[in-house]
């Protein structure tokens, strides 16, 4: 059989990865044949071939907009000379996913990851938003090894209600607290909910989804200022496009995540989002990105990373006034790596070729809104939104969003009030007659990865409604559970080892005392070797029931614990030991 002229010895385009019939001429054959079907010319079936990712679903309103960036995607490959290939994974939204969107997680990387690998392209272009799809995306990319680049959805433009500027999701935790107060009643309560979420786009504040954003452009996995452009924005558009143009290069050049995930890249990610006070979920998720590649996220360097980045960015729920449209205007996540450019690592690549300083180089000058984005001389707070602590309750570290949580509360002894799961949790928490006061400490148990519930965002324990009606804002709260980014509080998460893997949260009861001290970085169950042993052996035959069968049993078997970013054992770049 002829080959086309322009056909290297190179597998590449529609020549690599070619089906195994015994007769490789055969095999292209059958594969330009059914392309042709398609009604692509030769000319366009020589091309490089760029993937494009696509996660639109009607079960994610927050992706609603996505057909229209595939196409501006589309249009930026074609000017560049490529072969635009769409291609479906599993969409993940936050609200629709039972028993929560963080289980499927590792499921939509695993799919991406496969296609990626499986079908024949030469880069490809990432397009997510709604909080785990984008983690998702960058740890399949990071596996696969091929050159890509990733588009962010993008945020939701805020709305109003009343005299109320509002936007998803801080805005839907205040009025719910309002309305479990009785401070609002069922009307309103309606009637605020046609309000908060009125575009495309994932949540107008510094939740997960935009955190990750914020991310996978430190990364370096993005071009640069995209992160943050709202969804229905015409710059989102012209940055899909762009986005096109530039995969097409990358498939040029063989640029692979590898070579721009690093040790230092993930060290500026993690700096940016401390700097953002991001979402707490933006540390499981940046932890198992970098576990495709073997590099970890320490803890304990986390710390040392906190105590030496400000806290720059006042977009809710840091702060009470602006939103992510306020932080695209004032300069987005540009500005903030601007500001933080003696603490970088300025010589990480980027998917563009130039390294980071490069990059900041050329945005000298760019506009900052001072009243979003602070100075690095003029911080919202000299330390970092995020810490981790340890302890006699937490061995290998939880985490505490102290940029979103109260001062007040920082070095807090109390008793603790425990809920043993969150069936528990529903049944009891605004039961009147609930021994509770507002100095004591609420613990939720067998919430983390390996329970049945598969580590929902559920560490926002509510606070029991007769201390509400008391005037109780806040409460420390623990558990080994996440919550969402757009939450506040007090609250402590994460808590490693959980207490289905065994963890000493486990074995609290309701009345043991526990110590929470931010400034020494501890978090203490103060109760005896002697009583924690003996709890232990009452504990020690019973043995956790699994899921009979299919993803759940996988989940259950194989996750890691928070630290190590929750992935499966057996896809981190370690494999399973």
């Amino acid at each position: 059989m002829s080959k086309p002229e322009n056909e290297s010895s190179r597998e590449q385009g529609l020549l690599q990865g070619l089906q195994n019939y015994g007769d490789r001429d055969f095999s292209i054959y059958m594969r330009r044949a059914f392309m042709k079907s398609m009604g692509f010319s030769a000319e366009e079936l020589s091309r490089p071939v760029i993937g494009i990712a696509a996660t639109a679903s009607q079960f994610n309103p927050c992706h609603r907009h996505f057909p229209e960036l595939v196409e501006a995607v589309r249009r930026g490959v074609t000017a560049a000379g490529g072969l635009a290939l769409t291609f479906p994974t599993i969409s993940l939204h936050e609200s629709t996913l039972a028993p929560n969107s963080m289980k499927f997680r590792n499921l939509m990387a695993m799919d991406t990851e496969e296609m990626i690998r499986a079908q024949p392209m030469d880069a490809v272009v990432l397009i997510g938003g709604c909080d785990k799809t984008v983690p998702a995306q960058l740890m399949a990319a990071a596996s696969a090894s091929k050159p890509a680049i990733q588009l962010i959805g993008g945020p939701q433009m805020t709305s109003r209600y009343r005299d109320d500027r509002v936007g998803a999701c801080t805005d839907c935790r205040k009025f719910w607290v309002k309305y479990r107060a009785g401070e609002i009643g069922n009307a309103e309560i309606e009637a605020v909910e046609s309000r908060l979420v009125t575009t495309a786009g994932t949540c107008a504040v510094m939740g997960t989804a935009s955190t990750m954003a914020a991310i996978a452009e430190a990364l370096g996995m993005t071009l640069p200022g995209t992160a943050a452009i709202p969804a229905v924005h015409a710059d989102r558009l012209r940055a899909a496009e762009a986005t096109g143009v530039e995969a097409v290069r990358l498939a040029r050049s063989r640029l692979t995540p590898d070579k721009i995930i690093t040790a230092k890249s993930v060290e500026n990610a993690a700096r940016v989002l401390l700097a953002l006070g991001g979402s707490t979920n933006g540390v499981i998720h940046l932890a198992a990105i970098a576990g495709r590649l073997g590099i970890p996220l320490d803890l304990r360097r986390f710390n040392e990373l906190s105590d030496t980045t400000p806290v720059l960015a006042a977009v809710k729920p840091v702060g009470n006034e602006f939103y992510m449209e306020d932080f695209f205007a004032a300069g987005g996540v540009g500005a903030v790596l601007r500001e933080l450019k003696p603490l970088l690592h300025l010589d990480c690549l980027t998917v563009t070729g130039q390294t980071l300083g490069e990059r900041l180089a050329a945005e000298a000058g760019d506009y900052v809104d001072r009243r979003v984005i602070r100075s690095a001389q003029d911080p919202l707070e000299p330390h970092g939104g995020l810490v981790a602590l340890f302890g006699s309750l937490a061995p290998d570290g939880a985490i505490l969003k102290r940029s979103a949580a109260t001062p007040e509360l920082f070095e807090k002894e109390g008793r603790a009030v425990v809920f043993s799961s969150l069936d528990d949790l529903a049944r009891r928490i605004d039961d009147p007659d609930l021994d509770v006061t507002p100095d004591d400490i609420l613990v939720l148990q067998n919430a983390g990865p390996r329970s049945p519930y598969g580590m929902p965002e559920a560490g926002f324990l509510p606070i029991p409604k007769k201390l509400l009606a008391q005037g109780v804002k806040d409460m420390v709260r623990i558990s080994d559970a996440r919550m969402s980014g757009t939450a506040y509080g007090t609250i402590v998460l994460h808590v490693a080892p959980e207490a289905a893997a065994g963890g000493p949260l486990g074995l609290v009861r309701t009345g043991d005392r526990i110590r929470l001290s931010v400034k020494e970085r501890r978090l203490d169950l103060l109760v005896s070797e002697e009583e924690l042993a003996r709890r232990r052996a009452e504990q020690a035959n019973v043995q956790p029931e699994l899921p009979a069968r299919g993803y759940d049993r996988l989940f259950r078997e194989t996750v890691l614990q928070a630290p190590q970013g929750c992935d499966f054992d057996f896809l981190t770049a370690l494999g399973r030991k």
